[in-house]
């Protein structure tokens, strides 16, 4: 064929392409609304359309042989063919639109809570698993690959594809998956390829954005995601915020493993090696929904630091800590770059609050002032709020170690506030510490001291000596209890601590019991009972009639006082008694044994002698009970 047989042919074919364009240009003709061509059946006339657009680009950009009618008139057919381009694409947008929007594989939100907590293996090696169940931490990469990892992802940014996803897949913990069907990617694929190379890239990336920012909306929202200001974040009240942080941190590692690493892989399988530039279609489907997601987060690591917020604080720390590494991998890009940057700002900000919450409880700790005695001394609200904190936070062991860094100084230990509050100077305050402690271990000792003072403080509220004792003996016996029942708290803080409270506890016991029983005891004496005289039987009746009187009245002040007195623990309750019995039957023992005939031969011996050894072993059966006793139901040796 000559060269103008071949111009023709060429020619010819410009010309079928048009009008085949022409014919699905829904302007200008009802056949373009009748139906989609891309619509997932028959793809002949898909395939037709795409050939018809390569023909007419393909004109475009090639000269037109010599002797051709448009060589003649070029510039008429520049526009023509340009007419039929932009028909085209507003045709492949709307086929682009509607393959986002109709094709979409239905994922449940309950399908990727139930996805999370399957054991993953890595896309790249095969290896590995990552647990998302944990609600405390969750599955990731090994600490060691993970600081690798994250320099390499946040120097080498602008790297190419390839090397992008290969790093990404080193994260064991994402899960992809397919958010459209494949056969759907090709076509959006082949499509954005034609927009792309006719200077519509930008359309493209608009379309593309739109629909799928969308659906991660829609996700969001049913993971209970909602959107609030730093401001009403943190003026709601604590119950509602942390039911909101529990969905929070459940719906982060959705958002993150699953919802936006699957946004990616879709993007590069549309968009991958097109001539997009920095993942502008991923960033602009996922940055308003990464935006709203951490701004919760964001709200409550600039929020007021208060006691009650430290374990969800250290919940969503634990969390974000466990997703920088994913974060870093699916935010990889410069575009992207600002979500893990504001994800780690974050993350630096929560670890400066939990600091900076212990030394407001360790403050509040000393601060609480001396109200009311708490009735029969039992333990102290404060002490059972004190230990049961210490102890979770003993739960957050690995977490607290790393960021508590610091121990309590001297001058840390009592700022201005808390010296107007225990008085004009700084109260002295023993502080043991011990080789080998850690700053963690530094502040739970600290705090126990500190939770030791203000209880002394409390003590002076009681009138009665023996009383302040038994509530000391109390509260600190339940010190003991909690560290011994926590092997985390109890390796902390030492044995050698844990023995010093213990013997501060045994000493308000022996305090207590001075304080009640030595002054019954003493009415048990010999002293003054005997006498000498030729009509005397050497012991004074009138002298061992008061001493069973002072007694009788001693020890049913002590059982009608001490009843109502509290020992909640149920040994401590019957060793105290026990140690109680030792010294008071024996003495009474020997002291009625020597000396109720003296009183029984004389008149109204009942008077006197009130109790037997066995009656009192049953009254003492009353004390500690946190009630009053039964005085009327006790047998009566007389």
């Amino acid at each position: 064929m000559d060269g103008s047989g071949g111009a023709a042919a060429v020619e010819g074919d410009l010309e079928a392409a048009e009008k085949l364009i022409m014919r699905w240009d829904s302007t200008a003709s009802s056949a373009g609304d009748e139906r989609m061509l891309f619509d997932g059946g028959d793809r002949s006339d898909a395939e037709r359309f795409l050939r018809a657009v390569d023909e007419i680009r393909r004109s475009i950009r090639e000269p037109i042989a010599t002797g051709s009618p448009r060589r003649l008139s070029s510039s008429a057919f520049h526009s023509s063919s340009e007419n039929a381009i932009q028909i085209a694409m507003a045709r492949l947008e709307d086929e682009f639109r509607n393959l986002l929007l109709t094709r979409p594989n239905e994922i449940e939100v309950d399908e990727l809570v139930d996805l999370s907590t399957l054991s993953m293996k890595s896309s790249a090696s095969g290896e590995g698993s990552g647990d998302l169940s944990d609600a405390e931490g969750g599955g990731g990469v090994d600490g060691g690959e993970e600081h690798a990892f994250l320099s390499e992802t946040v120097e080498g940014s602008s790297s190419s594809s390839r090397i992008r996803r290969s790093s990404m897949r080193s994260t064991r913990s994402i899960r992809e998956i397919d958010l459209l069907p494949s056969d759907a990617v090709d076509d959006l694929r082949s499509i954005a390829e034609r927009m792309i190379a006719a200077g519509y890239g930008r359309e493209c990336v608009q379309v593309y954005a739109g629909a799928r920012k969308a659906a991660v909306d829609v996700c969001l929202r049913q993971l209970g995601v909602e959107k609030h200001s730093i401001g009403e974040v943190q003026r709601l009240e604590w119950d509602a915020l942390e039911a909101k942080i529990r969905r929070w941190i459940r719906a982060a590692k959705i958002c993150v493993r699953i919802v936006f690493s699957s946004e990616r892989r879709l993007c590069e399988r549309v968009f991958d090696g097109l001539g997009i530039i920095d993942d502008a279609p991923f960033t602009e489907t996922v940055r308003g929904a990464a935006i709203q997601l951490f701004g919760f987060a964001e709200a409550i690591s600039i929020g007021r630091r208060s006691p009650e917020k430290l374990f969800k604080i250290l919940d969503l720390h634990d969390t974000i800590s466990d997703l920088l590494p994913d974060i870093a991998a699916v935010f990889l890009s410069k575009s992207a770059e600002s979500i893990y940057t504001q994800a780690a700002e974050i993350l630096s900000r929560l670890a400066e609050a939990v600091r900076g919450i212990l030394s407001e409880f360790e403050n509040a700790v000393l601060r609480d002032p001396p109200k009311t005695a708490v009735p029969g001394g039992t333990i102290h609200p404060l002490t059972r709020y004190v230990m049961n904190y210490i102890s979770l936070i003993s739960d957050y062991k690995p977490t607290l170690i790393e960021l508590i860094i610091t121990r309590p100084s001297a001058s840390s230990r009592f700022s201005g506030d808390d010296q107007a509050a225990v008085g004009a100077t700084p109260p002295e305050i023993e502080f043991p510490e011990a080789e080998n402690q850690t700053p963690l271990a530094a502040h739970l000792i600290w705090i126990i001291v500190v939770l030791a003072h203000n209880l002394e403080n409390k003590a002076n509220l009681y009138k009665d000596t023996a009383l302040a004792h038994l509530f000391l003996m109390n509260n600190v016996h339940y010190i003991v209890h909690k560290m011994k029942g926590s092997p985390e708290l109890r390796e902390m803080i030492g044995d050698e601590y844990l023995r010093k409270l213990t013997g501060k506890f045994r000493l308000s016991a022996t305090s207590y019991q001075r304080a009640t029983w030595v002054r019954i005891l003493h009415c048990l004496r010999d002293e003054g009972i005997h006498v000498s005289g030729s009509f005397s039987s050497g012991v004074s009746k009138s002298m061992l009639r008061e001493r069973f009187r002072a007694f009788n009245a001693a020890f049913e002040e002590a059982h009608k006082t001490q009843a109502i007195w509290f020992v909640p623990d149920t040994q401590l309750r019957e060793e105290l008694r026990i140690s109680i019995s030792e010294k008071l039957l024996p003495a009474y023992r020997s002291f009625l044994g020597r000396f109720r005939q003296h009183i029984e031969s004389g008149r109204h011996p009942e008077m006197y002698i009130k109790y037997s050894v066995e009656d009192l072993e049953i009254s003492l059966s009353d004390f500690f009970e946190g009630c009053p006793p039964s005085l009327n139901n006790r047998r009566r040796s007389h």
